[in-house]
């Protein structure tokens, strides 16, 4: 059936009606005052989700962009940056850091497992004369399933001296994030996941301390500066052009988290992840991540059952229930598939895509 078909993968996530037709509005001038008063509104709510005091900036860019905002604004050449790899995106900020000249030094975890908390002290405690000057790590892995214990994480950075730089595009509006709380100096995110919009901003919010290392970076960047960000964030405007669009969608989108509030927001997103897992389990399928505490509450990935095939599993539940699920990515294309379960998603649409793929797999044998 036409226009019935229905995203369950890690991003984009379904949109919410509310948010669609605020888009299908003939955009106002990005210059206006009743744009103005709109950007005013979102970067309010955009403190509200982040659990910060201080400014986030809004990109007009996919969450690479604001990765790459954070590499550029603040990493000299020469500059060491330690990075924690558990998986593909988290892979991508040493990638990012050495394309701008950094000492990168990269601590790799088995895919599927979480940073060890331990071990990341260990290094730093070792680093005696300072020399780690940032530490990038991800919350959310979307690419393995697997949720890094931030907070612990921030807290031995923190206590280093290091600047953490943190990839919360899967995270943020889905799981608690409180960078303040925290003490996380860098966190960014992206439209297309928890804040429930189709993809094309990004999100940037740093710390007084990340604050100094931009005032000190040689050669920071022209589209995504931090300076010119921070200005227009007090003046209600962007710097450039942004999606006019998408930012109205946005607004809509926070009202309808302020009415559920944070921490149901959190709640469901808990509960529809432990539907997911126990519904694949009871289907006789592999978790790749088995451990509950370090599984994702925002998206689960799942071994196929002997003899079938994951691109076939894809195919079928696209051609015969409209239903779209992600594959693996990288070392684990064609090996998994993903089922995203945050953003705009209930349960009902577990209890559907579950028996969708139970309907998928008889079709298979």
């Amino acid at each position: 059936m036409k226009d019935k078909q229905f995203l369950m993968i890690p991003g984009p996530t379904p949109v919410p009606e509310r948010a669609l037709l605020a888009m299908a509005k003939h955009p106002m001038g990005h210059r206006s005052s009743e744009f103005s008063a709109i950007m005013k509104q979102v970067y309010q709510d955009l403190k509200w989700l982040f659990q910060t005091e201080e400014d986030v900036f809004i990109y007009t860019s996919s969450g690479t962009g604001a990765m790459e905002a954070a590499i550029s604004n603040l990493v000299n050449p020469g500059d060491k940056v330690l990075s924690l790899v558990i998986g593909n995106f988290s892979e991508r900020w040493a990638k990012i850091a050495k394309m701008r000249g950094a000492d990168v030094e990269k601590i790799n975890f088995d895919w599927g497992q979480a940073v060890d908390p331990t071990v990341l002290k260990q290094r730093l405690d070792q680093d005696v004369n300072k020399e780690i000057k940032f530490v990038t790590l991800i919350h959310n892995e979307t690419s393995t399933g697997v949720t890094n214990d931030l907070q612990a994480l921030a807290a031995i950075i923190k206590e280093h001296g290091a600047i953490s730089i943190v990839d919360g595009v899967t995270s943020v509006g889905a799981l608690p994030v409180k960078m303040d709380e925290w003490g996380i100096d860098v966190l960014i995110s992206g439209s297309q996941k928890g804040f429930m919009i189709p993809p094309g901003l990004a999100f940037l919010a740093c710390s007084k301390k990340a604050w100094k290392a931009y005032e000190n970076c040689q050669n920071p960047s022209f589209y995504f500066n931090f300076g010119a960000n921070k200005k227009s964030v007090a003046e209600d405007t962007t710097p450039y052009t942004p999606n006019v669009s998408l930012i109205v969608a946005l607004k809509e989108t926070f009202a309808m988290m302020k009415e559920e509030g944070l921490e149901n927001i959190y709640s469901r997103h808990a509960k529809l992840a432990s539907m997911t897992r126990k519904g694949l389990k009871d289907l006789g399928l592999k978790l790749f991540v088995e451990d509950d505490n370090i599984g994702s509450k925002a998206i689960t990935a799942v071994w196929p059952p002997e003899g079938i095939s994951v691109p076939d599993i894809r195919k079928t539940l696209t051609k015969e229930y409209d239903i779209v699920v992600a594959n693996g990515q990288d070392k684990l294309k064609d090996k998994i598939f993903r089922i995203g379960h945050l953003g705009f998603v209930s349960e009902r649409d577990i209890i559907m895509a579950l028996g969708a793929l139970e309907a998928t797999l008889k079709k298979l044998k």
